[in-house]
């Protein structure tokens, strides 16, 4: 059962369905674009597509190399996005016309600079939740307001840990070097597996047959097979894992950071918006961290939201707490057997790690009914994710 921070408090149930227009985000810009400059900022709405897909199909039109064109953030394919693109050396009369599945333009203007990830101070969306409880709106509102008054656990969630929920798991056999577990949890469990061949490959697999496996992979899993083909070929566990692309390595290791952070937001949940002694507090103005020494003269700031105590996303660079909160870190650690320097690997793997809020704001929360429906609405900072605020108000993974 899912830890809430909103456990006193009944959930709305109801559904989210996997129509986009059920989920909507805005890209909330971090600046506007200035009028001048050599960047095309172009202004988009999309449906159906990743940001990648965007990204391509943009090229294509364009005539542009994909690799020049930037983006803030990553948004999903399954919703209507708007969000920001930057295009080298193009003008606004240069996508006049311009036709792309599922892409329609909202407006075009020059900017000074590519657009960088990381370079939006939000995101907003509006939810729509199917079928919810009798109940759900005042329930809805009941907990948006905790989450108003407390802020949102600032977890990564399911979501963050691959479409076998394993992601995490195959990080923490890379960092810790065994590399046959690894391979068992990347080829992954049939149990998991709705795609009949995908399962048939892993059953084969399970069954030390290679060669099935080899064959039954589905084409979509290409590095699964590149793995399992090295392994057939003769070359050792470690040597086979460390040949996949560094990018799905990191992104397993990130995973697993990801996990360690959401297990030390459970540790903490009774006291999200408490400072403790020792803690790294996280200035929610500008993300500078300062030691807190006394958090009877601070709580007054975290109170109001100018403050958040942090956890660390484990690195071999990260800034550990000291006192009561450096101590529950350390044992998470300990627990799993690891240091600071256990994330210092190489071939371009290393993890410098970095501290992040317990909790963030959410801003303008609202729930109307829409006919039989629920449509929620909130923003939260980037790299948040309205998952968890989902969670809090449906509560469909707990027995109520």
């Amino acid at each position: 059962m899912a830890e809430y921070l909103t456990s006193k408090l009944a959930g709305a149930g109801g559904s989210i369905r996997q129509q986009p227009e059920d989920f909507q985000v805005d890209e909330i810009p971090l600046y506007e674009p200035c009028g001048e400059g050599d960047h095309l900022y172009l202004r988009v709405e999309k449906c159906g597509l990743t940001t990648y897909d965007l990204l391509r199909e943009l090229a294509n039109a364009l005539k542009c190399n994909e690799r020049d064109l930037g983006y803030a953030g990553l948004k999903d394919a399954r919703a209507i996005t708007r969000q920001t693109v930057s295009v080298p050396l193009r003008k606004p009369d240069d996508v006049k016309g311009l036709e792309i599945p599922g892409v329609t333009i909202l407006s075009a203007c020059m900017h000074r600079n590519k657009l960088r990830p990381g370079h939006l101070a939000g995101n907003r969306f509006r939810i729509r939740i199917h079928q919810p409880h009798p109940e759900g709106l005042q329930r809805a509102t009941a907990i948006l307001g905790v989450l108003e008054d407390i802020g949102v656990p600032n977890r990564f969630g399911e979501q963050r840990y691959g479409a076998l929920g394993n992601s995490h798991r195959i990080g923490r056999a890379i960092l810790r070097g065994d590399y046959s577990a690894a391979i068992d949890e990347i080829i992954g469990d049939p149990a998991e597996i709705n795609h009949p061949a995908w399962q048939q490959a892993v059953e084969a697999y399970r069954c030390k047959d290679l060669g099935t496996a080899i064959e039954k992979l589905p084409r979509h899993c290409r590095p699964e097979r590149r793995l399992l083909e090295m392994i057939r070929d003769g070359k050792s566990s470690d040597k086979a894992v460390r040949a996949m692309p560094r990018k799905l390595l990191r992104l397993y290791l990130s995973a697993y950071q990801s996990s360690l952070f959401d297990r030390l937001i459970d540790m903490r949940l009774d006291t999200l918006n408490q400072l403790w002694p020792g803690d790294l507090a996280y200035k929610h103005i500008n993300g500078a961290c300062f030691l807190v020494t006394d958090p009877a003269v601070e709580q007054p700031r975290a109170d109001t939201f100018e403050i958040s105590p942090t956890a660390p996303l484990f690195g071999c660079k990260t800034k550990l707490a000291e006192g009561q909160a450096g101590l529950l870190e350390q044992s998470l650690l300990d627990k799993e057997d690891l240091t600071l320097e256990s994330f210092h690997l190489s071939g371009g793997l290393s993890m410098d790690g970095e501290r992040r809020p317990l909790r963030v704001p959410i801003h303008s929360p609202e729930a109307l009914t829409d006919g039989e429906d629920i449509l929620i609405s909130f923003s939260l900072p980037k790299g948040s994710f309205a998952t968890i605020v989902l969670d809090e108000v449906m509560k469909t993974g707990s027995s109520d």
